[in-house]
């Protein structure tokens, strides 16, 4: 488990904050994406959440 949350300049498809999450808990990101993916079908303000991450989370 990483010590920080910070956005990762490899392993990135859109922001990198799927795959900073995953590094941070200790999850694939694979895992990670997987997830939120899942999460987008339940209501809720996952999409915000993740914009808001991606602008607030500093890059590695």
């Amino acid at each position: 488990m990483s010590s920080r949350l910070t956005r990762p300049r490899d392993d990135r498809w859109i922001a990198g904050v799927c795959s900073g999450l995953g590094r941070r808990f200790g999850i694939s990101s694979r895992v990670m994406r997987l997830i939120f993916v899942l999460s987008c079908l339940l209501p809720g303000p996952q999409v915000l959440v993740y914009i808001i991450l991606w602008a607030l989370l500093p890059q590695d």
